[in-house]
């Protein structure tokens, strides 16, 4: 058994955030119900996308404008005790779908709206997607430029996960006192409170915020990346490793004082590597290094393969696993099936 059966999800999400919410609840064994409008949520027409969303949901279409459809989702929701809806602030209400209303229906509902900006405040009506989150939270740096197709979309996959953890905290509360909760998650809200934990920035120093952390690139146009800090052994190992055996006694307390003299000495002993001998006198040496990945590179990695991160998810636990990899829901598959039965 998977550490969530049992937990039915109702699941009104379109496009990223949302059906990444509800897929990894899904994952660890919830029950999770679909539901689309006539002809399909947008994400469809991009079935590479839209599969890996949506492992281990069953799928139905209603039409929420329709007497019907309505009835139908609200008896699936007076039986639920998730309900996630990604629309912007002020539709679910006019569908008649709203939080008060299925609460009233259910007083044991946890709803979760996902949407940019929550659904209060001067900012809650204003369109948006990542990359304007990220700028009103100052999750950009001041010389950001375009992203490219395959950027990762930080807004949409850090609010995805705040919501899981919340709607999985919000049910032990539901579950033990009977009452339910309505969970008001802006993307942007994410990233904002993610940056006010990092101190400001007082200068710009051409390099890494000290020496030998960053990216360098390496002789054959690839990168590698290092993660030195403070640790003097680390340090130290980078330099024996990179022949620069000269700087390896220099304390934390000078190197902050040298970071564009000692950080140029990494990345010019670096570009003299390819990325494979770097990577490979580095970690032999003991030193925080790691390749800079395409996407395929990653999936063929043997590390996350080990793990199954891509079958099972990121989650391990040791008594009640994850489940792996299932299937995606064809549209309309499960109409009329309602909620399995759980024990």
């Amino acid at each position: 058994m998977a550490p969530l059966d049992g937990l039915r999800v109702l699941d009104l999400t379109m496009w990223r955030p949302g059906p990444y919410a509800t897929q990894l609840l899904a994952q660890l064994g919830a029950d999770v119900i679909k539901v689309e409008p006539p002809g399909g949520e947008p994400m469809r027409m991009f079935r590479d996308h839209f599969d890996v969303l949506n492992r281990h949901k069953r799928g139905m279409v209603l039409d929420l404008k329709s007497e019907d459809g309505l009835a139908a989702l609200r008896e699936l929701a007076a039986d639920a005790e998730v309900f996630v809806e990604g629309f912007r602030p002020g539709v679910a209400e006019r569908l008649g779908v709203g939080h008060r209303t299925l609460r009233a229906l259910n007083p044991r509902l946890v709803y979760c709206s996902i949407s940019g900006y929550g659904a209060e405040g001067p900012l809650r009506d204003v369109p948006g997607h990542d990359i304007n989150y990220r700028a009103h939270a100052a999750a950009l740096p001041p010389d950001a430029v375009s992203p490219e197709a395959d950027e990762l979309p930080l807004a949409d996959m850090a609010a995805a996960t705040t919501a899981a953890f919340a709607i999985t905290a919000a049910c032990l509360k539901a579950r033990e006192t009977g009452v339910g909760d309505r969970i008001d998650l802006g993307m942007a809200d994410v990233l904002a409170h993610w940056v006010g934990t990092v101190p400001a920035a007082t200068r710009r120093s051409g390099a890494g915020p000290v020496p030998g952390y960053g990216v360098y690139p390496t002789r054959d146009g690839q990168k590698i990346t290092l993660g030195v800090v403070s640790e003097e052994k680390l340090w130290a190992a980078t330099c024996r490793a990179l022949g620069i055996g000269e700087h390896a006694a220099v304390p934390f307390a000078e190197r902050l004082q040298r970071i564009r003299e000692l950080d140029g000495a990494v990345a010019a002993a670096v570009a003299g590597l390819t990325r494979e001998e770097a990577v490979e006198r580095l970690a032999r040496a003991g030193a925080p290094v790691a390749p800079l990945l395409s996407r395929a590179e990653m999936l063929e990695l043997d590390h996350f393969r080990a793990r199954r991160v891509q079958d099972e998810g990121p989650v391990r636990t040791a008594v009640h696993p994850p489940l792996p990899r299932g299937a995606v829901p064809e549209l309309d598959e499960h109409r009329g099936q309602g909620w399995r039965l759980t024990e």
